[in-house]
């Protein structure tokens, strides 16, 4: 691939930040100060996530350096261990684990905006999702151009945000730094405020999926994806701060929108409700981002398998639009059908269960003797402990998940074997193909 049709760290670092904040940090805090009160104790679990999200950005830019191809999972997990666990990841991908949390995205976008211009929220997700695709299937310079606006705008303005809750004292404060974290981090109610933390960031492996689109990736992933980790990471333990800071301990707990909330309280009714509706408008840096990463995958899949051979096909830019478009007619079936809620819950058990597999990967780039390495592919520092904890903490939440939420979890496992009897379709022909010619 040319340069003109690649990317640098700028855009693949806009692409890992767009991916992680979403709507998670503008929601999630105040479900976890029904049970988890204390200052300290919220510090160490946006501080875990924090870390695990480190510890998978450090693998993943390994992998992707020593093994440099677009589709995340999907690749990695066929050459550490076989094509199989590659297939179902990216099964899951092509399924749902892009289209559902665009479609989320959209109509939480569609219902927050909805009101001001007199628009139903429904009709005006479907006209983003559309709109989003039809722009990604112009041209990379197009794609990277929009990304790093939105993205751009969606950093500026929660450094506002950040600036005037630090600067700005309030009256009555949830900011509480007593001793009783010590109590709270060993309550059940710890480790489910943890799973929803660690959704919130999700999204740190996205220029992964894109690698082949990357310029020079061996030092641009691994810069892209730690440096989108670490800004997202630090912006996320501000936002907190913030949030318990500028509202009292009741206003905050149980409440969804967290952010119109301290929005309000910082700048009075009608500032809350401008703050609120930029809120909303960065969902499109994320919903970009999803668009741009999630039919790669569809893409590569289609240079291996025969089922998927027609969508492996590029435009004259590089372009995968029959990608694009396959996912896109995914995410408004998700949107039109209203079940985009719940694909999203079961399928977050296998997009982290897949996700630690891939971690587990470095181990067997380690332990391969004879392989051929590339000399400047990036190498995860500390070895093996990142991967060590990463792996930990993901079998916290897959064991929570498997307790907590057996059904939602068995419908994922359930879309697993629905993609092995695919797979088992799908290689009986592809033994008989004759290699596809990559564009």
């Amino acid at each position: 691939m040319g340069k003109s049709q690649s990317i640098g760290w700028l855009t693949a670092t806009a692409i890992v930040i767009a991916n992680m904040i979403g709507a998670g940090i503008f929601t999630s805090l105040g479900f976890q100060l029904v049970s988890t009160q204390n200052s300290w104790s919220i510090l160490v679990l946006w501080s875990l996530g924090a870390l695990m999200a480190l510890c998978g950005a450090l693998s993943y830019a390994e992998l992707g350096t020593f093994w440099s191809r677009s589709g995340g999972e999907y690749h990695f997990l066929s050459r550490a261990f076989h094509p199989l666990l590659g297939y179902l990841s990216g099964w899951v991908s092509l399924t749902v684990g892009f289209s559902a949390p665009i479609a989320l995205a959209a109509m939480a976008m569609g219902e927050y905006i909805a009101p001001y211009l007199s628009i139903p929220g429904l009709s005006l997700a479907l006209g983003v999702v559309l709109l989003i695709s039809f722009f990604h299937s112009l041209s990379i310079n197009k794609s990277s151009i929009l990304q790093n606006l939105t993205t751009a705008f969606k950093v500026v303005l929660i450094g506002v945000f950040i600036y005037y809750g630090i600067i700005q004292t309030s009256e009555v404060s949830a900011l509480r730094w007593d001793t009783s974290w010590r109590e709270e981090i060993l309550l059940p109610a710890f480790a489910v405020s943890f799973v929803f933390v660690s959704f919130s960031y999700s999204g740190w492996n996205a220029a992964a999926y894109i690698v082949d689109e990357i310029h020079n990736p061996r030092k641009t992933l691994p810069r892209a994806l730690l440096l989108g980790t670490v800004v997202v990471s630090i912006l996320y333990l501000l936002l907190n701060f913030v949030f318990l800071k500028q509202n009292p301990l009741n206003a905050l707990q149980g409440e969804l929108e967290v952010g119109q909330i301290t929005a309000i309280s910082l700048f009075g009714k009608t500032g809350g409700e401008l703050i609120s509706f930029a809120i909303a408008l960065m969902l499109i840096s994320s919903i970009s981002a999803m668009v741009w990463a999630g039919p790669r995958v569809t893409q590569v899949m289609g240079e291996d398998h025969l089922l998927w051979q027609w969508f492996s096909k590029k435009t004259k830019k590089a372009i995968p639009v029959r990608a694009i478009w396959l996912q896109t007619a995914m995410t408004l079936l998700l949107l039109l059908t209203g079940t985009f809620e719940q694909v999203l819950i079961y399928s977050g058990f296998v997009l982290q269960l897949f996700a630690a597999l891939t971690v587990a990967g470095v181990f067997v780039v380690r332990s391969k003797k004879g392989m051929a390495k590339p000399k400047d592919a990036f190498r995860s520092p500390l070895f093996p402990i990142p991967q060590l904890i990463f792996l930990i903490l993901s079998a916290w939440i897959l064991i929570y998940l498997l307790i907590a939420q057996p059904l939602e979890t068995g419908l994922g496992l359930l879309n697993l074997i629905l993609g092995l009897i695919v797979y088992k379709i799908d290689t009986r022909y592809s033994s008989k193909r004759k290699p596809i010619k990559k564009n």
